[in-house]
């Protein structure tokens, strides 16, 4: 199965998985674009990629960045990276942004083990799966965020393997102001 990025978005997708991939960082695409496999057509002008490293591999995804022609954003990227655990770039050629996440939660190792490979510009690139992408939706919590939850949910039907959905989001209750994701799901569950 292809993905349906245009060119220019496919082209940078294909470039920075093979540069990650020569480091040897895990990671997996998110965000909008793995809504556009899995769920809805809709417009998207970044790329999000969870990258299963801490921040301390900052130095080199600056170096890859560096290669790639890809311009970091914040004026103190050290510090931002620190705070937020997300360097901001933007492609020099397309203008297109991509947002590098760290990731060392157990969940986050787990879901970039269950990544979905997925042709893209002639590199074989890991996404989220469908399973995945609705649990960020649901943790991420926009309207939006919820729109491409039921986009997913009424794309990939009775195909979700909604036990592990409901397994995970429970787990997530630990975490202050998620206590609600179970409920959730199970009212996504009914968007199918």
């Amino acid at each position: 199965m292809a993905s349906p990025q245009p060119p220019d978005v496919a082209e940078l997708v294909s470039r920075v998985t093979r540069a990650l991939d020569g480091l040897g960082i895990p990671f997996m695409l998110i965000g909008g674009q793995a809504v556009l496999l899995h769920g809805r057509v809709r417009l998207t002008e970044d790329i999000d990629i969870t990258l299963g490293v801490a921040p301390d591999r900052l130095p080199a995804l600056l170096q890859l960045c560096q290669d790639l022609d890809l311009a970091t954003l914040p004026t103190d990227v050290p510090r931002f990276v620190r705070e937020t655990f997300v360097l901001p770039v933007r492609d020099s050629a397309s203008g297109i942004r991509v947002d590098f996440v760290f990731s060392t939660i157990p969940y986050e190792r787990d879901a970039i083990a269950r990544a979905e490979r997925v042709e893209v510009g002639g590199t074989t690139v890991p996404f989220a799966t469908a399973e995945d992408l609705i649990l960020h939706k649901l943790f991420a919590g926009r309207a939006v965020d919820w729109e491409d939850a039921v986009s997913v949910v009424r794309r990939k039907g009775a195909a979700l393997d909604w036990t592990y959905i409901e397994a995970r989001a429970f787990e997530f209750t630990e975490v202050p102001g998620r206590e609600d994701l179970p409920d959730q799901v199970a009212r996504l569950r009914g968007e199918g």
